[in-house]
């Protein structure tokens, strides 16, 4: 395939091997991260390794804990590209000891959740204008232990790590699903199982070596990323569905095509998140979207 992908925490990791895997298949990809250190030389990595497939490979600079810089990105994109093929929603953070972002949002939701949500509104309009375009969502086989804290969503009066981890999961769910229901977008759901990433990295030894425990007998985060390569390109994907590993507990194994949890479906909590989301970040689709 050909065309322009943007991948969110491609750095490192399963965004690395995601923008990697696409950019053999000819796609050019925009790593969009943090740090440009790591960024840079994953740029230089991918060139290196898919020389003579992709058209370009460059890192641009995101921070999805700071609208502004969210704002930033879009603004950089649309002055560069007319459209956009495919959106890979990767970035997140996972099980921190509570933290606020620059907005004020209790980080693992604004990350995970409310900064893919404002990138997605903001690139929409280059989304729309582009035939067959994409959004993959990545989310967590953990979605399916999550719940919406619609009274208290930023867990002011009651915080647990992974508890709002979670909880940030469940809300790439209902968010992709809704932004398929709302917007004529292929809109779809990856998760890559328990792979070897950069997540346990952040935050307390203790919650480190907690994950380090979980992931024993993991994939790497290439196998992790097959689930997003096969969102993103293979054909006979639908929106609205939801690949992962087709192995035992969806920890690893090849990509296959995988139920959504029942809070997942819930029409109802997504369009009240979809409210309340587009209140938060400031960022309203209304203009582009049916009803």
């Amino acid at each position: 395939m050909a065309g322009i992908a943007v991948v969110t925490g491609a750095a490192g990791g399963i965004g690395y091997h995601t923008a990697l895997g696409l950019a053999r298949r000819g796609t050019g990809v925009l790593i969009a991260s943090r740090d440009r250190r790591r960024g840079e030389a994953a740029a230089e990595r991918i060139r290196s390794e898919a020389a003579g497939h992709s058209p370009e490979t460059a890192w641009w600079e995101l921070d999805l804990g700071d609208l502004a810089s969210v704002r930033r990105f879009s603004e950089r994109f649309h002055d560069a590209y007319d459209g956009l093929d495919l959106l890979i929603n990767n970035a997140g953070v996972m099980a921190l000891p509570r933290s606020v972002t620059t907005d004020g949002f209790e980080r693992q939701l604004g990350v995970n959740h409310l900064g893919h949500f404002a990138l997605t509104g903001l690139l929409l309009p280059a989304l729309l204008t582009t035939e067959g375009s994409r959004v993959v969502t990545v989310t967590s086989g953990l979605h399916r232990r999550g719940r919406i804290a619609l009274d208290d969503l930023m867990s002011e009066r009651r915080y647990g790590k992974f508890r709002a981890y979670c909880q940030s999961k469940l809300a790439n769910v209902l968010f992709a699903l809704e932004l398929g229901r709302r917007t004529p977008l292929t809109s779809v759901l990856a998760h890559p199982g328990v792979a070897h990433t950069d997540l346990a990295r952040t935050g307390n030894r203790f919650r480190s070596l907690l994950i380090a425990a979980a992931r024993v007998g993991a994939q790497s985060a290439e196998d992790g990323a097959l689930p997003l390569v096969h969102a993103a390109i293979a054909t006979d994907v639908r929106g609205g569905e939801l690949y992962g590993p087709d192995g035992p507990g969806e920890r690893r194994g090849k990509p296959a095509r995988l139920e959504v949890a029942e809070q997942g479906l819930d029409e109802e909590t997504a369009r009240r998140l979809w409210t309340i989301s587009e209140e938060l970040t400031g960022v309203r689709y209304g203009t582009f979207v049916q009803h």
